[in-house]
């Protein structure tokens, strides 16, 4: 199983974007979390097959309809906690 950590820009805050994440994390089998930021991107933590983790980073750059994704940062970490499912942040 693998983890990567995306930073997603552009207007994804008040657009429902962390509550379509999740969605589409669990349509997926990929667990986790998302948050807002303060400089108004969006943080995802998520963990993986590396095909779902592929087509979850592919979903990421398109958003849910009322967004507008400008960008979408990922990088593969090391991490010990492994998630029994995805959540939503505050």
């Amino acid at each position: 199983m693998k983890t990567i950590e995306c930073i997603v820009s552009g207007k994804v805050q008040g657009v429902c974007f962390r509550a379509w994440t999740a969605d589409q994390a669990k349509n997926l089998d990929v667990k986790g979390w998302v948050r807002n930021l303060e400089d108004g991107k969006v943080e995802v933590l998520a963990q993986g097959e590396e095909d779902a983790l592929k087509e979850f980073k592919k979903r990421l750059l398109i958003g849910p309809p009322m967004s507008r994704v400008i960008d979408v940062q990922c990088k593969e970490i090391e991490y010990d906690k492994v998630y029994p499912e995805f959540e939503i942040r505050r």
